[in-house]
C-alpha cells in the first residue's frame, strides 16, 4: 500500500468484519486513523489489536445525525457492514441497505466520501435455488448501491467476488463487469485501503477478483 502523507481519518462502519480487521490494520500501519464502527463492546479489543479506535454505536438502531456525532469527523467511511449468514431477511434490509443509508446521510452531514463494499453480480437477480435469504441480501445490496450513486456524496463502490480465507497474493484483476470468481479476503482489504488512499477514483464502481495485477498497479490503472 501506498504511504500518504497526509492522514486521513477514516469510519470504518462494521469494524469488526473480517475485512474490516484486515483494512484498519491496513490503513493504520500507513498512518491513517481509523474509527471502528462496532455494535458489540466485546469487540473493542479485537479492534484496539489491530490500531483502530472502537466507537460502539448499534448502526440498526440510529439516524445518521448519531453515526456522525459518534465519529466526530471522518474523510472516508467504509461501509463494511453486513447481517451474516443466517440473519434472515429481515436484517439483511436493515443492516445491509439500511445500515447504508445511513452510512450516506453521516458522510453528507460530515463532507466524507463512502467507500461502499458490494458483490459482484449484484445487479443480476439470483437463482431461486439460492434460497429466500440470499436473495433478500442481493435485494438490500443492490438498493445499497443504487442508492450511494443517487446520494450526491463522493463514492467508490467495491465488488468482489466470492470471498475465501486464503493468504492473500497481493495481485488482482479488476474491471467494470467480470465473471464470477474466487478473491481472498486479504486482497479485498488490500484493495480497500488502496482506494481510502485515492481520492481520484470518486464515481467507480468496480469488480476484483484474484488475479495477476499487482493491486497498487491495478488500482491506480482504474484512475487512468
Amino acid at each position: 500500500m501506498n504511504e500518504s502523507s497526509q492522514m486521513i481519518t477514516v469510519g470504518m462502519i462494521g469494524g469488526h468484519g473480517q475485512i474490516a480487521l484486515r483494512a484498519t490494520k491496513l490503513l493504520t500501519a500507513a498512518g491513517h486513523r481509523v474509527l471502528s464502527v462496532i455494535r458489540n463492546p466485546a469487540h473493542a479489543a479485537d479492534v484496539e489489536r489491530v490500531g483502530g479506535e472502537p466507537v460502539v454505536l448499534d448502526l440498526e438502531h440510529s439516524s445518521g445525525e448519531e453515526l456522525a456525532r459518534a465519529l466526530g469527523a471522518a474523510d472516508t467511511l467504509v461501509f463494511a457492514a453486513g447481517a451474516g449468514p443466517g440473519s434472515g431477511p429481515e436484517r439483511k434490509e436493515t443492516v445491509d441497505h439500511q445500515g447504508a443509508l445511513t452510512t450516506m446521510a453521516a458522510a453528507a452531514l460530515l463532507g466524507a466520501r463512502v467507500v461502499q463494499i458490494s458483490y459482484i453480480g449484484v445487479a443480476i437477480e439470483p437463482p431461486a435455488s439460492m434460497g429466500v435469504d440470499f436473495a433478500a441480501y442481493q435485494r438490500a445490496k443492490y438498493a445499497a448501491d443504487l442508492a450511494l450513486e443517487a446520494s450526491g456524496v463522493r463514492w467508490v463502490i467495491v465488488r468482489p467476488g466470492t470471498l475465501t480465507d486464503e493468504r492473500g497474493s497481493g495481485r488482482v484483476t479488476v474491471g467494470a463487469t467480470l465473471d464470477r470468481g474466487p478473491v481472498s479476503r486479504d486482497n479485498v482489504a488490500r484493495v480497500l485501503a488502496e482506494v481510502v488512499a485515492r481520492p481520484d477514483l470518486d464515481g467507480f464502481a468496480f469488480d476484483m477478483l484474484d488475479g495477476d495485477t499487482d493491486i497498487e498497479q491495478a488500482v491506480a490503472d482504474l484512475g487512468s
